[in-house]
């Protein structure tokens, strides 16, 4: 019980706190989408393949062994222990996020130029490159306290990050109009810098007051060496695997534009409808996947817990419940997006195109959200290379459906090969995790039976919204609003009266 009662709490924090972050992050990107517009969203949405890649080579196989090797000092009752481990992670997630800084910074015009095909990338690549080692230093901290189960700590850091760093790109957006001077994206690069500054300024902060500061230099000195090879072993594979992940989706989005090039549209437009897709359709796409990711952050020390004890009982319980969420938040999703996705992205972006991409992605919810989760599932499971594997495969379905489709069928081309990629890496992790630990699934309670709930909560919820637009005073954006509300309401509480949620165990 008490278990299950640190991954649920641990869930909400990160959840409040990123349901919070992309409600600002959706008002940020339609202050964007209105200030640098379309294009300037595709060339800003084109440098993060290359951001991405910068943590993936320094820290994010790091952060995963910071908070598997923290725990597990933490269930010994060993708190230098931890503190040890956290150090011996900065230290080897910091030296080469700083030669990877200078790396990125000094070759920016060779990497826009030879690779991201765009020149106006150059400033963008140079101001983020600047925020790799800060960026390093709080994901550690994080992971730290992951390990401990305090996440309260990274949710907040989160909330300061995604504050900072809009209210900081308003007010560089203030002073360039004031002055009358040009609005590039070059301000949203900026307010990343800002933004990964504050939160690690909060995250060092809270963790010396815990922390007894002349201790934490004095145990630097004696952190054991088996710290340092068990985190470079640990996350040696999970980088690797990382950096060929993110190497391939940085292939992908550079292809995109070239590829929606041949099909016959300028550089421009291209830019364009890359920019709408990743910059408005998909982010309103993966909004709910806030309670997702937060669960699987949760689930991973916890797998990898029950798996050290023994007890498979308690893994096979948790991924039978974890997959029924999944398919629950999915399946509602779906229906919503495909409901009001046209109205949601022509009302929030002011842009037809992404309300038709929003719908057209309805279909990747449910396996979306799912594949999130047992992802986190198979990493505690220590099912790394087999999760890789099935990542890889994904995206390469994806390239492939660029480089044959999109040249024949446009963006549309791309947008199947989303789905089944999507779909393809889902039922191989299922597959997998089956035959690790069988899990029964009833189709009919757990697909048929919410689909059909789903049905009736969106005729009510449509209703709704036509009652609502004949109203004198009504406003569209918080008619749809109250709509998808009605419905998840209605959807809810049907499941919740028929008894499908599943039960916690109590064992």
């Amino acid at each position: 019980m008490k278990k299950q009662h640190t991954i649920i709490k641990g869930t909400l924090y990160l959840t409040i706190a990123g349901f919070i972050s992309r409600i600002i992050g959706f008002f940020y990107r339609i202050f964007l989408s209105h200030t640098i517009g379309a294009e300037g969203m595709g060339i800003y949405q084109l440098i993060f393949p290359i951001y991405i890649l910068c943590f993936s080579l320094t820290v994010s196989g790091i952060h995963t062994g910071i908070s598997r090797f923290t725990s597990a000092q933490m269930a010994s009752n060993n708190k230098n222990g931890a503190l040890k481990v956290l150090l011996a992670g900065l230290i080897l997630a910091v030296l080469p996020s700083i030669f990877v800084s200078y790396l990125i910074y000094s070759n920016a015009s060779y990497i826009a130029y030879h690779f991201l095909n765009e020149v106006r990338c150059i400033d963008l690549l140079k101001i983020i490159s600047l925020s790799v080692p800060f960026g390093a230093i709080h994901t550690c901290i994080n992971g730290y306290y992951y390990g401990i189960k305090k996440a309260e700590i990274p949710a907040i850091s989160q909330l300061i990050e995604q504050i900072v760093r809009v209210l900081s790109v308003y007010v560089i957006y203030l002073v360039l109009m004031e002055k009358g001077l040009p609005i590039t994206p070059a301000i949203a690069a900026i307010g990343i810098v800002i933004g990964e500054i504050a939160s690690v300024l909060f995250t060092t902060t809270f963790i010396l007051l815990q922390t007894n500061l002349p201790l934490t230099f004095k145990i630097v000195n004696r952190i054991p060496l088996t710290y340092f090879k068990n985190i470079f072993t640990l996350s040696l594979p999970l980088t690797a695997n990382r950096v060929v992940i993110t190497l391939l989706q940085s292939i992908e989005a550079v292809l995109i534009p070239i590829q929606l090039r041949k099909y016959g549209l300028s550089s421009s437009n291209s830019l364009s409808i890359y920019g709408i897709l990743t910059g408005m359709s998909l982010p309103l796409i993966l909004f709910p996947s806030t309670f997702t990711n937060s669960l699987s952050v949760m689930l991973l020390p916890d797998v990898a817990e029950a798996q050290a004890s023994s007890n498979m009982n308690r893994i096979r319980h948790t991924s039978k419940v974890t997959i029924q969420y999944c398919l629950i938040l999915g399946i509602l999703c779906t229906g919503i997006f495909l409901s009001f996705g046209y109205d949601i992205g022509n009302i929030i972006f002011n842009n037809n195109l992404s309300g038709e991409f929003i719908i057209t992605l309805a279909w990747i919810c449910p396996f979306l959200y799912l594949s999130t989760t047992l992802n986190s599932i198979l990493h505690g499971l220590g099912k790394t290379t087999t999760t890789f594997i099935h990542s890889l495969l994904s995206i390469l379905i994806r390239i492939l459906f660029i480089v044959l489709c999109v040249p024949r069928f446009g963006i549309q081309g791309y947008l199947w090969g989303l789905l089944i990629g999507q779909l393809v890496m889902t039922l191989l992790n299922y597959i997998v995790l089956n035959k690790y630990i069988p899990i029964t699934i009833s189709l009919y309670t757990w697909i048929v039976k919410p689909v059909e709930i789903l049905c009736i909560a969106i005729c009510f919820g449509v209703y709704t919204n036509i009652l609502l637009n004949k109203l004198p005073f009504s406003f569209d954006l918080l008619n749809v609003t109250i709509s998808c509300a009605c419905t998840t309401v209605i959807y809810l509480v049907m499941l919740n009266w028929i008894k499908l949620f599943p039960v916690r165990n109590t064992q």
